[in-house]
Order: structure tokens, then C-alpha cells, then sequence
């Protein structure tokens, strides 16, 4: 046994002992250093005298714990993680094996078996990946074999920093801050979505989400949904300064990109302010949620065998509950702020996409490749003369209104061929239609109202945004 075995407690005692034999010491002196009995040197003597010393080494040196998991069961968990959830979080995968093995193994265990095996946590500290990277190195120091220094230079490589964000104050109140950002990212094999989140500043508690294929208006219009009808109207939304929120380009003569002022005005309409930052570390509770979700939302939306982004958004309904539940805080105050809830139409009427257009010569407006005609209530055209201001209203549930010197009409669908032949086909019984809904012409949809905030606005922004 060599003395670099030893621990410095154990060298300390073995070099003690061999003085006071060698010298013939004195054992009272001996026993005050290593504070033990007198009684117990005597024993010390003969061990030494006995096995030297190999009898100084602790005898559970090298020796497994009689609680420690057997060696299968360490492989088997290893190996589960490298090949299927190395993208999850040590926490939840440890609530995994917990959930589906029954083996009640706490996050530490699991990051030091795989650190033996040189894998990281995708949510690994600066400091743990500097001590591995260092590890590596010195392994590599002592490897001869192409392949294994290949590898060890493949791990050393993938080893990266994170930023770190700057802490900040919670809000005081539920409702006071509503955090907004959408994130792009593989959450299911070989199909990038982008989610949006809201998340509230002062609980950590997610009220709101959506796929899309991109960032989009309608993406945004879905959150906002979810947050007017479960809690009501907040008080403010931080943001970044995307084009949903924050219009830039002068020249586009796209419909589409008229979302800043869309939302912008659905806002204003509802009474909630709209702060926007392009520093990610001033909104870090939803950059940080959108690290937290792309560490486990893809291991969830798999385990649950999702394959499509409808399945996906009908998944999130149950998954965010479940993830409140579990992450946000309770408030020690059951005070917040929000607003009385909208009724459902209203909300409708408010998340609308607004375009100005114009009647043509055949009295209709082209909207989207189709043309309509606004029509009353009961079904009956209205005409209006070529060249009238008139505004198109896409409202939520996706049904169409014209608003026309502050009256609101249906819009009806003029077909490129009729369904039907009053000479050539068999007459059909005319079905009674039934009056169509027509909301009242309230403030959000009044052409007057729409330009005098559209005109209230920077004219650097308001001279395209607004088609």
C-alpha cells in the first residue's frame, strides 16, 4: 500500500504511530495530537506492528454500500437517459424514473452516475462544465487510441457556456405584469413550431399558449384569448420589439404585416399597455420559461405520442395545469389584478384582424382572393357607390362583417360558379335561412374610431401599417 492511498487524516495517524515506535515515544503526548485515548494508541501500535501500513487504510475502503442501487440498475438508468431523454433536465428525469420504475432516486444520484460516464445535463452549470472539461483533458493526457481521443475531443468540444440573465423583482400582484415571447424550436421530430407563452411576473404561472408554424398575429391572438377568458384583463404585456408588437417597415403592401397595429389597437380597446424591449435579460421569466419548456415539453409531447400541432395545442390544455401546478407560486395575497372577464362575443369582436377597403364597381369588396357583398341580417345585399370607405372584420371565430358608415354587415361569399341551375338541374325546396347574427356597431369596429388611432400614431409607422 502506497502512502498516496492514504487520506490526510489516515497519513497523519500512520506517521504518528511510527514515530512514537521507532522512538520509543511518549503515548499520553501521541494521544492529545490525534485526540483519542490512551487506550486506543495502544491498539494503533499494534496494528502497525501488525499489517504496517495497509492496516491504516479504512476497512469499507472500496466496498459498496449495503443501501447503494446495484450496478444493473445504474447501467439501466444511464443507458435510458443517453438514448432516450438526453435532451430532458435531471429533475424531471428523475421524476420519470420515479414515475414509471418506481425507484426513488433523487437528481444528484443521477447527475454523479452520469458524470462518470462524462455526459452532461443540457442544464448544466458553468462550473460543472468547466470541471469535466478539465477531466477530460487530463484523460486525454494518458489515451493512446485514435478513437477514444477522437471521442474524448468530440465531448470536450460540445461543452459550451450559457449566458446568464440578470435578476429582477417580481411584480406585487397576479395580473400587474404579463411577460410574452413565442420560441422556435424541434419540439417534436423534424418539424420546427414556434410556441407562444405568457407567463405572469409576480406567480411564475404560464396563462397562456400556442403553437403556430411561425410567430404569427393569430399565434398571440389565441394567448390573449386564453388569458381574457380563464383570468381576465391584465395590465400590462412586456414584450420584445417583434413586428406583432412593434411595426417597423414603411413599404409593404402585405396585409399580413399589419399586425402591430392589429394587436396594438385589440389592446387599446381593452385597456392593457403594451411595453416592449429589445434586451432579452429585461423579460428573463419568459426567456427562462422558454429554456424550462424546451427541456421538458418535447419529452412530454413524445411520451404522449404527439405527432401533429392540433394534438399539440389540445395536449398543452392539460400539460399546463399540470405544469402550474407543480412551478408556479402561491401568493401569500389572493388580491390581483386583473379585470372582469369579457363575455365571449365581446372577446370575439376585440381579437379581430381590421382592413381598410373599398367598394368596387360591382359593389362588392375583395378580401383575401375572394370578393363579398355586405348583406343585412336577413340575407338582403346592401349597394353602396363605387369608391366607399368601408372596413373588413375578421373576428376571431373566423366569420367575416363589413362595416360601412358605422353599420355592420354580413359579408357574403360571391362564388366564382353557382351551386345550383334554375334551367338544367331539378328544382330544390328553398330552406327557410335563418337571421344572421350582426353584432352592434360598437367603438372597436367604427371606420372613424380605427383611423382616428391609426392617425394618433408615430407617422413613421402609421403611413403603410394600416392597409
Amino acid at each position: 500500500m502506497r502512502k498516496d492511498k492514504l487520506t490526510m487524516d489516515e497519513l497523519e495517524k500512520y506517521n504518528t504511530i511510527k514515530k512514537l515506535v521507532e522512538n520509543n515515544g511518549n503515548k499520553n503526548r501521541a494521544a492529545q495530537k490525534l485526540n483519542c485515548s490512551k487506550r486506543h494508541i495502544n491498539r494503533l501500535i499494534k496494528l502497525y506492528k501488525d499489517e504496517g501500513i495497509d492496516g491504516f487504510v479504512h476497512g469499507n475502503r472500496g466496498r459498496a454500500p449495503s443501501i447503494a442501487y446495484p450496478l444493473e440498475t445504474r447501467n439501466q438508468i444511464v443507458k435510458l437517459y443517453i438514448d432516450e431523454y438526453s435532451d430532458a433536465n435531471l429533475t424531471h428525469f428523475s421524476e420519470i424514473v420515479n414515475k414509471d420504475f418506481e425507484y426513488s432516486i433523487s437528481p444528484n444520484t443521477i447527475r454523479n452516475w452520469l458524470l462518470d460516464e462524462n455526459v452532461l445535463s443540457p442544464k448544466a452549470r458553468k462550473s460543472t462544465r468547466k470541471n469535466l472539461k478539465k477531466k477530460l483533458e487530463s484523460q486525454l493526457e494518458d489515451i493512446h487510441s485514435k478513437k477514444e481521443s477522437n471521442s474524448i475531443k468530440e465531448t470536450i468540444c460540445m461543452i459550451d457556456e450559457l449566458d446568464a440573465h440578470p435578476r429582477r423583482s417580481r411584480s406585487k400582484y397576479m395580473g400587474e405584469m404579463i411577460q410574452m415571447d413565442a420560441s422556435s424550436f424541434h419540439w417534436i421530430d423534424n418539424q420546427i413550431w414556434h410556441l407562444h407563452v405568457a407567463i405572469d411576473d409576480a406567480t411564475g404561472c404560464i396563462v397562456g399558449a400556442w403553437f403556430d408554424t411561425q410567430e404569427t398575429l393569430n399565434g398571440y391572438y389565441h394567448v390573449l384569448y386564453q388569458i381574457l377568458h380563464d383570468y381576465g384583463i391584465p395590465a400590462l404585456f412586456y414584450t420584445d420589439r417583434r413586428t406583432v408588437f412593434e411595426y417597423k417597415r414603411k413599404n409593404s403592401l402585405m396585409d399580413d404585416d399589419d399586425t402591430f397595429t392589429q394587436f396594438s389597437y385589440a389592446c387599446h380597446q381593452l385597456g392593457i399597455e403594451i411595453k416592449t424591449t429589445s434586451v432579452a435579460q429585461a423579460k428573463g421569466r419568459v426567456e427562462r420559461l422558454n429554456q424550462t419548456l424546451q427541456s421538458r415539453l418535447p419529452v412530454e409531447l413524445r411520451r404522449a405520442n404527439i405527432k401533429t400541432i392540433d394534438q399539440a395545442n389540445e395536449f398543452l390544455k392539460s400539460y399546463l395545469k399540470k405544469f402550474n401546478d407543480q412551478f408556479s407560486l402561491q401568493l401569500n395575497s389572493t388580491k390581483n389584478v386583473f379585470e372582469q372577464q369579457p363575455e365571449e362575443e365581446k372577446i370575439f369582436q376585440i381579437l379581430s384582424v381590421l382592413t381598410e377597403r373599398k367598394i368596387d364597381s360591382g359593389h362588392c369588396i375583395r378580401f383575401k382572393n375572394r370578393y363579398y357583398i355586405p348583406t343585412d341580417k336577413n340575407g338582403k345585399r346592401a349597394f353602396y357607390l363605387k369608391g366607399t370607405e368601408c372596413l373588413v372584420i375578421e373576428a376571431f371565430d373566423k366569420n367575416i362583417y363589413i362595416s360601412i358608415k358605422d353599420q355592420i354587415y354580413a359579408a357574403e361569399h360571391i362564388k366564382d360558379h353557382e351551386e345550383f341551375s334554375r334551367e338544367f338541374d331539378e328544382p330544390v325546396p328553398e330552406k327557410k335561412k335563418k337571421p344572421k347574427y350582426i353584432p352592434p356597431a360598437n367603438s372597436p369596429w367604427r371606420l372613424f374610431t380605427f383611423s382616428k388611432y391609426r392617425n394618433s400614431m408615430p407617422h413613421r409607422q402609421a403611413d403603410r401599417c394600416f392597409l
